[in-house]
């Protein structure tokens, strides 16, 4: 039975982000090649701690293998792949032909809170020997695990820049907490999702420094082949199983509440037994609770039950096909949630331990998996489904992007890395640079006509003032007002003037929360939906404010003019067009449209002039600069 290919959601990967890292790349890749040598290898270590991250690694380690002329890869293994009762899992690693380096037993068995910390503190006391010895240039860590922790611990300290692979997720347990203390000593980040990038940006990692490649596996996963599939299914579920006929069960413990875990993987156990369909059992991984877990499933009799097969490990190639042909995953582990969707196969999310993840069509949460009765429920509506294929986590090409990212990390670069945090106000005190410069802003006011940008001091003196006819299309305009800020904040440094942040005043309905322009009259062409605080704050790295004219010019006399000390007032202006601004109890009033003070729209006469706003008669049809000339023109014509 084959399966069923919907068609593939939209993926994430290209676009703006994908454009502004090729350019990186042409910009930096020779003056990179220069300052690190023409011959110098990136010395890269990736450590790999247990079966799930191996999935992720070995794809990035393939291809690292494959450029020898730019990388020498060393590999350090630890944590649960050195350990039997978890499968020995070092061995796959060596199949696939990598030169282990190092081996490095750091678990103290218990599977208990006491013995996780014990594992951390061993691999911190080994890692410093085996990081002198190897001296990688770079070291690329991998997700949230403690092991994980204690590796980029070591690298931090000891001056070894890391690539920190899948930060800026949200899962739901001290797996995040473990997740962003790692991101934060880490100098380098690939991210799977676009809310993963942006989780990264808002923890102030510099943008420069985040890539948005996709899930490594996924490389893998969606160039999978179906050809001998069920040769696989029989091997691990016996010879009498079909496709789409059986199960794939896998649930680690919540570290957090072990109690209710060991709990819930008993009533999951129940609801499958009765459930009564062929079932791929997998053993827990190694945090605190998982020997508990392994005694419920042998005291209810799961590796002698005839519908059940229990394995320690399997394969990730073999893995990918159990999971794509499966009638249904049960179970709380990420693959679940991420890898699976690839395939539309249905999966039964149980617990919180994935509650904060981004999840396809195919994942239904049991939150409170609290009674046998719930799961069988949850059974009987995914099992035997097929949902479109997901592209949330990836699209297949992470691989090559993560290299071309390695192939940019210029070494001669400072170690220290850096916080992009939010403006705040800063304590301006005996520092001579400070004293001399002008605290200034720089102004661009957009109107019907002109495009202007101004340096402007905080005392409302205009330093110096550029001017260009506003351009007809949305590309000639954006780029010129980008072109004309650079310009005037080059010019800043050389007029002394200390540049703070962005303000722009344009024509049309602009909501200020967000910094985009969503209409505007005829008077501005292509002016409509436009994000105007994005480009210029990416391009300047300052805070960039945006609203209307008008609503600008009641600031500007509230702050500087007749406005002054006024409570109430409302300010008019006249140009090309007409617009207006209310203050109200010295605040401004914009109203729930946005659009409070649009007074030159106001209709004095319904059967007045067309107004550029599509409508007759307004006062701008008849008093505005354009109204105005078009009189005059009548009267001289006539």
């Amino acid at each position: 039975m084959e399966i069923t290919v919907y068609p593939q959601q939209k993926s994430s990967f290209q676009g703006p982000h994908e454009l502004y890292f090729k350019n990186l790349i042409k910009r930096k890749k020779k003056q990179v090649m220069e300052k690190n040598g023409d011959n110098r290898k990136l010395r890269v270590c990736v450590a790999t701690c247990n079966r799930a991250d191996y999935s992720k690694l070995a794809p990035i380690m393939f291809g690292i293998k494959t450029e020898p002329e730019f990388f020498e890869l060393d590999v350090v293994v630890l944590g649960s792949h050195l350990i039997d009762d978890y499968g020995n899992t070092y061995r796959m690693i060596e199949q696939d032909d990598f030169d282990i380096n190092t081996r490095l037993h750091t678990i103290v068995r218990g599977e208990d809170e006491a013995a996780m910390v014990e594992s951390v503190g061993l691999a911190l006391v080994k890692l410093p020997d085996v990081l002198n010895r190897l001296k990688p240039d770079i070291m690329i860590v991998h997700g949230d695990r403690f092991d994980a922790l204690a590796l980029a611990t070591s690298a931090a300290l000891m001056n070894i820049r890391i690539l920190h692979i899948e930060g800026g997720e949200v899962s739901g347990t001290i797996d995040d907490s473990i997740r962003h203390a790692i991101t934060k000593l880490a100098h380098y980040h690939v991210c799977c999702t676009r809310s993963a990038e942006q989780h990264l940006i808002s923890m102030c990692e510099d943008h420069d420094r985040i890539l948005l490649a996709g899930c490594p596996s996924y490389d893998k996963l969606l160039s999978a082949k179906n050809k001998d599939y069920m040769s696989t299914i029989r091997m691990w579920l016996g010879d009498d199983v079909k496709s789409k006929d059986y199960i794939v069960a896998l649930q680690h413990p919540v570290t957090t509440d072990i109690k209710h875990s060991i709990k819930m993987f008993e009533l999951t156990l129940d609801a499958l037994i009765s459930f009564n369909k062929r079932t791929l059992v997998l053993f827990p991984n190694i945090d605190a609770g998982s020997k508990e877990m392994v005694r419920v499933m042998r005291k209810k009799g799961i590796e002698h039950h005839p519908n059940f097969r229990a394995v320690k490990h399997v394969p990730f190639d073999q893995f990918i096909q159990l999971v794509a042909h499966a009638g249904c995953m049960i179970g709380n582990s990420s693959c679940g949630v991420r890898e699976v969707g690839a395939f539309g196969t249905p999966v039964i999310n149980l617990g919180t331990r994935q509650i904060g993840r981004e999840t396809g069509q195919n994942v239904l949460h049991v939150r409170d998996a609290d009674t046998q009765d719930k799961i069988l429920q949850a059974l009987n509506l995914q099992f035997g489904k097929q949902y479109p294929c997901s592209k949330i986590y990836g699209d297949g090409n992470a691989v090559p992007r993560i290299l071309k990212f390695l192939k940019s990390i210029d070494l001669q670069e400072p170690l220290q890395k850096k916080f992009c945090f939010p403006p705040v106000k800063e304590n301006i005190s005996q520092d001579i640079d400070h004293i001399l410069e002008t605290l200034s802003a720089l102004a661009v006011d957009l109107g019907g006509t002109n495009l202007r940008v101004a340096i402007v001091s905080m005392k409302g003196e205009i330093v110096k003032k550029y001017t260009q006819f506003n351009p007809k299309t949305y590309e000639e305009r954006i780029n010129l007002i980008l072109q004309m800020c650079v310009e005037a904040a080059a010019e800043a440094v050389k007029l002394n003037c200390r540049i703070l942040g962005v303000g722009i005043s344009t024509g049309g309905r602009v909501n200020p929360r967000e910094g985009i322009v969503l209409h505007s009259t005829k008077l501005i062409q292509e002016w409509n939906s436009v994000d105007l605080r994005t480009p210029l704050s990416d391009t300047l790295h300052l805070p960039v404010w945006v609203d209307n004219d008008g609503n600008c010019a009641a600031l500007a006399e509230r702050k500087f003019g007749q406005g002054k000390g006024l409570e109430n007032f409302v300010t008019l202006i006249t140009g090309t067009g007409i617009g207006g601004g209310i203050i109200h109890q010295h605040e401004l009033i914009h109203g729930s449209s946005f659009c409070a003070a649009e007074l030159g729209h106001l209709v004095v006469s319904l059967g007045g002039p067309d107004c550029s706003c599509g409508s007759r008669g307004c006062i701008e049809a008849y008093a505005s600069g354009m109204a105005l000339q078009r009189e005059a023109k009548k009267l001289h014509d006539g």
